[in-house]
């Protein structure tokens, strides 16, 4: 099992490695620069090269049953639920079978209205400290169901 980061703009970075660290868990962050690597063993910086979805597709390619992939894209997250792995959105949210589809059409949904209206941009909310509980209680619950198999 190995934990999986999409690093970029990810909030919750210190928390994953925390929980991997307490379960021994090899944890990939992955991004296409600008983070400080880690000094612990147990954490591997991986450095993409530029360009669009390039860490979405790092990760997509290794990820799989038994590992659990924290990120916000939710592509990246159909990819590796189809692939057998735990999906955990940075606000605790799993994103699973049952649920991927529905936010794919959500998410291309709210794309098209942006598209449709250059003056609904941005937005969305901001990461809480509720959020940041939410997400280590669903984190560390992950991480013991895909350590049970």
């Amino acid at each position: 099992m190995s934990l999986y980061v999409d690093a970029d703009a990810c909030p919750v970075k210190d928390e994953v490695e925390r929980v991997g660290t307490r379960h021994k868990q090899k944890i990939f962050i992955v991004s296409n620069g600008g983070l400080r690597p880690s000094r612990n063993p147990l954490v591997e910086t991986v450095i993409v090269p530029d360009g669009p979805d390039v860490a979405d597709m790092w990760i997509a390619e290794r990820a799989g049953p038994g590992d659990v992939v924290i990120t916000g894209d939710i592509p990246l997250a159909a990819k590796c639920v189809e692939a057998g792995a735990l999906v955990l959105k940075h606000n605790g949210e799993a994103l699973t079978q049952a649920n991927i589809g529905n936010a794919l059409a959500t998410r291309d949904l709210m794309s098209d209205l942006r598209a449709a209206d250059p003056f609904r941009q941005g937005g969305g909310k901001g990461f809480t400290k509720a959020d940041r509980s939410r997400f280590l209680d669903a984190l560390e619950r992950m991480v013991r169901k895909a350590a049970q198999g």
